[in-house]
């Protein structure tokens, strides 16, 4: 057992998602236990796995969805916060690089109509660049992409189009890695080393690090930006149970 776990520890988020299919009831049924829930799945573990590329983080990915806290925090947010699971009316999604731990349910949801697109994801509907999205004006309720601007050279583009597909009165939420003690966004282009931009941006295909400006940069596209720190809102012993991070912030986006 002892062993086991040790190669659990090991195990980096890429490849528990390529083999999720066998990995995950394996992990679910050897970390059982009280001690933490994914409020996705609602399922229990004694424990979640470590994760993080410069500073690995401990309980931070679910055996039983493979969500991390921005995940979990995200969904919280949506189903205490929002319409977006209980809508009489049938909302139009579009989910830019859909996460695994929501496809198989955003996709289940009777009231939402759900596209996924992405440049290269086999797992999306639509393969289209963000930053020339083959989508009408005003075509969908809610736009999600997360993770998805610190990859792309001209994320001011991108927005825009996020901004363009997005109905008045529609909402978003695009996450991205953030320093909020850092005032202005930081990027160079000089740096194309894969090693250099590791350990510069966090990963090897970031081209930024987004700072607390980064709300201002939405704004300046015509979003009407909300800073939610929902973590806020909960008790400690939610923010425990959950596993989430305080501080960390949701760009809730209206157009």
């Amino acid at each position: 057992m002892l062993f086991f776990k040790k190669i659990l520890n090991t195990i980096p988020r890429p490849f528990l998602i390529k083999a999720s299919y066998w990995v995950r009831p394996i992990l679910a049924w050897y970390l059982k236990g009280s001690n933490f829930i994914d409020p996705i799945s609602n399922k229990s573990f004694r424990r979640f796995l470590p994760y993080g590329y410069k500073n690995q983080r401990e309980n931070a990915l679910s055996p039983s969805t493979l969500s991390l806290e921005r995940h979990r925090l995200m969904w919280l947010f949506l189903k205490d916060e929002t319409d977006f699971f209980s809508s009489k009316e049938k909302l139009k999604v579009l989910h830019i690089a859909p996460e695994q731990c929501f496809l198989d349910r955003f996709k289940k949801q009777k009231n939402i109509t759900y596209i996924t697109s992405d440049i290269e994801s086999p797992i999306a509907d639509v393969k289209a660049d963000i930053c020339n999205l083959p989508f009408l004006e005003n075509e969908f309720d809610v736009v999600f992409c997360n993770h998805v601007l610190e990859h792309i050279t001209n994320d001011t583009k991108a927005m825009q189009e996020l901004y363009r597909v997005l109905k008045p009165g529609g909402f978003g939420i695009f996450q991205v890695p953030q320093e909020l003690n850092r005032a202005t966004t930081f990027e160079d282009d000089s740096i194309t080393d894969k090693k250099e931009r590791a350990k510069i941006f966090g990963q090897y295909d970031h081209v930024r690090i987004y700072g607390a400006d980064y709300f201002n940069k939405l704004r300046n596209v015509g979003f009407k930006v909300e800073e939610v720190d929902y973590a806020k809102k909960l008790t400690p012993n939610q923010i425990e149970k959950y596993a989430l991070m305080k501080g960390e912030i949701l760009p809730v986006c209206y157009k």
